[in-house]
């Protein structure tokens, strides 16, 4: 018969205990992932819960979910967690949570790390049929706390029966942008752990060919430390084309990414939000519409309006 504490720890959203003996060896691995310091876990949580997560995972049908449709990405995002579902909202705060935090410090061997209780940027993320991330490195530094430098991204999938053939994939490039090091499916109950700075180069750069009905999904969380005397130049989001992209896409990467860079200066210097932002460019949008909304909405090919759209800083 299991022990009660056995039974406890079964019970918990996180098994610490199961992890936490294999620290040392996993901090190791860690130290160790080429092309930057990563850690690709399985089984991250308890099998049937990561399920119930993904069963539980919103489709992104209003206004709330921020709509990142620009050249350089193709996916929605919800941050406001008092609309996550009850689990999805209960493991997000578990992995918020200073027991959680702590453990991710020992694991990267970085001190006195910090959640992000706003999510920015984090969250619930998705992506459908056509979705894709180019190849970036993320923003440094938090938009509305100008001393948290960002250290650590964390991403668990919550993709059941997810094909290869799809693509979705994560890719790590290494620090020249001349070749994919590593690639991970987002298979569900998966979770990558990786230092996030100038030389972390990831995305799932090719379009998704998922069936209309699939999309890949996954949670994502952002660890900072705080800077007292912060020396680092705050960057945005930094696209970089691929070695097999044209001179024409890599020019529109690069005109992209200086918009996004427009974009999170304001967000930084006026304290505007991604909602805001979103419906201002995306009444712009629907204005550009050729068609009446109920002509597009009869065309089965055209897929769901997305009713917002904005060049914001990338995602994980």
């Amino acid at each position: 018969m299991a022990s009660a504490s056995v039974v406890a720890e079964d019970r918990r959203l996180f098994p610490y205990s199961r992890w936490r003996e294999q620290t040392p060896s996993l901090a190791i691995k860690f130290s160790c992932g080429n092309p930057f310091p990563y850690i690709h876990l399985q089984d991250f949580l308890q099998t049937d819960l990561a399920h119930k997560l993904s069963d539980e995972f919103p489709v992104p049908n209003s206004s709330a979910w921020i709509q990142y449709k620009h050249y350089n990405e193709d996916k929605t995002g919800l941050t406001k967690r008092e609309l996550f579902p009850p689990l999805l909202a209960k493991v997000t705060q578990e992995l918020n949570s200073p027991e959680f935090v702590a453990w991710i410090s020992e694991l990267t061997g970085i001190p006195d790390l910090i959640a992000d209780p706003d999510l920015e940027g984090g969250g619930l993320h998705q992506s459908g049929r056509g979705g894709f991330l180019n190849v970036h490195t993320d923003f440094n530094m938090h938009h509305y706390h100008k001393n948290w430098r960002r250290r650590i991204n964390l991403i668990l999938y919550l993709n059941p029966d997810w094909r290869p053939e799809w693509g979705g994939a994560l890719e790590f490039w290494d620090v020249n942008m001349r070749q994919c090091v590593t690639k991970i499916s987002p298979l569900i109950n998966h979770a990558v752990i990786f230092n996030s700075n100038e030389i972390s180069y990831h995305g799932f750069p090719g379009k998704l060919t998922c069936p209309e009905n699939a999309s890949r999904k996954s949670l994502a969380f952002y660890y900072y430390t705080i800077e007292q005397n912060s020396i680092h130049d705050t960057h945005s989001t930094n696209y970089m084309p691929r070695p097999e992209d044209s001179r024409a896409k890599a020019m529109l990467i690069w005109l992209d990414k200086k918009a996004v860079h427009v974009y999170s200066k304001a967000k930084e210097k006026f304290g505007i939000g991604d909602d805001f932002a979103s419906t201002i460019l995306g009444m712009l949008s629907r204005k550009k519409q050729a068609a009446p909304a109920e002509a597009i909405q009869s065309d089965p090919e055209a897929g769901p309006i997305a009713p917002l759209h904005a060049a914001q800083d990338s995602k994980s």
